[in-house]
């Protein structure tokens, strides 16, 4: 999968002179942060084209495989199943329900991995917020179904039956950001122990929720409205992100079909017409029952007051996992206060801004320490008041998600500096034998 394909890219090959023999470049540029490792596709294609030069014109020939790999990478036409291909996928919805430690991301839903189609996929069932038409569905399949990022994992298709939706994604093999920070079974370890492998994660999130928000190219602002620390999948051995749910939102009616694109404080609105997708005005729900798909923990507090789902809330959501990600504890717990016989709720934004508050010291305690205190403190201090500035109680006052991914990419690649100064000289000899 690649990032930014929406829309097929042609090629044309050009012409090269045969008295003129071809010369490979001598180095090619290193890609960029999470691309060339987290991106197989991205890979097959570098790795498997030739390029030829010409003296006169500087232009380069792609060979035929990677035409056909790209190709592959292209978004599909969105598949509508039949309930019955569903049925017979998960033996009438009486196989085992999928139980691995990615699919506590979809906890909220009955879920089977399956085999559609000749694919491998993973099934969930939601029940709609709001019931959508089948032309509905099909126009909103065509929309979201175009979207390809390396760090959101891909909608294949659904399916409808009664008051449900069943929703197919493809598989990804892999654990959720839960797991990989606090294993009940052992909590002294994590698999994220490199402050590294965290940048890696932070960078992949605010990436694909910016492609959300802004870049999708399809005209159309998406909130998301699944941001959490448990519908985020992690693969090895990168430690790559992925984003669960993209497109959930919007196919079980959790949102309105008027929808907002804000670029800095100007609002436009337009229709969707003819498939063409464009700019509408978020409105509240129509049902009285509101409802986040989440926990309380990662609820903007404007939601809790009206309701209303933004792309601001998804930014508020965005901040509590960064904060989770960096401490690694949970982004609300209770403690029992012995003086007082009550609990006393500490959340993880509360924690944070005490220890920015106390200076530099207070944030290498706050800091999960399973990291052996071996990160850089300065591009933690900047993180984690990015995050605070994510989590800001007025909606307004929050950083739109194109600018939080790229400051993010800066501090990665202040990380990777960092991590090339801090590494252990190579082919030193020690002797602990008596002299």
């Amino acid at each position: 999968m690649g990032a930014n394909t929406s829309e097929p890219t042609s090629f044309r090959t050009p012409r090269t002179r045969s008295n003129q023999s071809p010369r490979t470049p001598a180095s090619h540029l290193s890609p960029s942060p999470s691309t060339s490792e987290s991106n197989p596709t991205t890979a097959a294609y570098t790795n498997t084209s030739s390029y030829t030069k010409d003296t006169s014109w500087g232009t380069s020939l792609s060979c035929q495989s990677s035409l056909s790999s790209l190709r592959q990478s292209l978004s599909e036409n969105p598949h509508i199943y039949d309930i019955t291909e569903i049925r017979t996928a998960t033996n009438n919805f009486l196989a085992k329900r999928y139980s691995s430690t990615s699919s506590s991301a979809f906890s909220a839903a009955a879920c089977w991995r399956c085999n559609l189609r000749g694919r491998d996929t993973v099934v969930f069932q939601r029940k709609f917020r709001r019931k959508i038409q089948t032309s509905q569905l099909k126009e909103r399949l065509s929309i979201i179904c175009r979207s390809n990022h390396m760090s959101i994992i891909k909608l294949l298709g659904a399916s409808i039956s009664g008051d449900h939706i069943y929703l197919v994604y493809e598989f990804i093999q892999g654990s959720n950001l839960v797991e990989c920070l606090r294993n009940p079974r052992n909590p002294s370890y994590t698999v994220l122990s490199t402050w590294i492998s965290r940048m890696q994660i932070a960078t992949d999130l605010a990436h694909g929720l910016d492609y959300v928000h802004n870049n999708t190219g399809l005209n159309l602002s998406i909130v998301h409205n699944h941001i959490k620390s448990s519908s985020i999948i992690v693969t090895e051995p990168s430690f790559n992100a992925k984003i669960c749910h993209f497109g959930t939102a919007q196919l079980r009616g959790e949102t309105d079909d008027i929808e907002t694109l804000e670029t800095g404080s100007s609002k436009r609105e337009t229709e969707i017409e003819g498939g063409n997708a464009s700019f509408r005005e978020l409105k509240r729900y129509d049902s009285g029952d509101r409802h986040f798909e989440g926990l309380r923990d990662y609820m903007s507090p404007e939601f809790r007051s009206s309701g209303s789902v933004t792309q601001k809330s998804d930014v508020f959501a965005f901040g509590v996992v960064i904060l989770e990600l960096l401490s690694g504890e949970e982004p609300l717990k209770y403690r029992y206060d012995k003086k007082t016989g009550d609990f006393l709720r500490t959340s993880v934004i509360d924690t944070a801004m005490a220890a920015t508050a106390e200076g530099r010291e207070g944030l290498r305690q706050w800091v999960d320490r399973r990291m052996n205190d071996s990160f850089p403190v300065k591009v933690a201090e900047k993180l984690i008041q990015l995050a605070l500035d994510c989590v800001h109680v007025d909606p307004d006052n929050r950083p739109d998600m194109g600018r939080v991914a790229g400051k993010i990419s800066k501090l990665y690649l202040e990380s990777r500096i960092w991590l090339e100064n801090v590494k252990v000289p190579t082919g030193i000899s020690v002797s602990l034998a008596p002299r």
